[in-house]
């Protein structure tokens, strides 16, 4: 089950990782709402425009996803997938790559990081994708992917 949940969640390697099609720095707002409807809401927060998909505009495996717009360029800069189903450690592992050993150049390998409000998370930098856990510091709370910066 898990598996099959992922699978909804992660799409082909590139650049910045794309999710269902929409790939952070390169599609724009019109591709996000041709593929998905209009959002369930718009808002604007620090300047730019979100998309979000909750309740029954949720997005098939998701309990919500967001969708951070400039609105200059109409180009999507991130999307934040907050998972339906409970996804555990070991499922983003064997999905997206072990922790970073020695040869941290590798494109499918993270390194365990704590954010500023002590939460835990995985960054496969390579990859633009960084994944949160919850307080259990063994489930998935969400998915940011964004370009990757140089």
């Amino acid at each position: 089950m898990r598996t099959a949940v992922l699978s909804l969640l992660i799409a082909t390697a590139s650049l910045a990782r794309p999710w269902h099609g929409i790939e952070p720095g390169v599609s724009k707002r019109q591709n996000v709402v041709k593929k998905f409807g209009e959002p369930s809401k718009t808002l604007t927060q620090n300047g730019k425009e979100i998309l979000a998909y909750l309740g029954k505009e949720a997005i098939r495996g998701t309990e919500q996803a967001q969708f951070r717009i400039d609105p200059a360029t109409q180009t999507v800069e991130r999307i934040d997938v907050f998972p339906g189903p409970k996804i555990d450690k070991e499922a983003v592992e064997s999905t997206y790559g072990p922790m970073c050993g020695a040869d941290k150049k590798r494109d499918d390998c993270y390194l365990k990081r704590v954010s500023e409000d002590f939460r835990t998370y995985f960054h496969y930098a390579r990859m633009g994708l960084a994944i949160f856990f919850n307080e259990d510091g063994k489930t998935v709370h969400s998915f940011i992917f964004q370009p990757v910066k140089k």
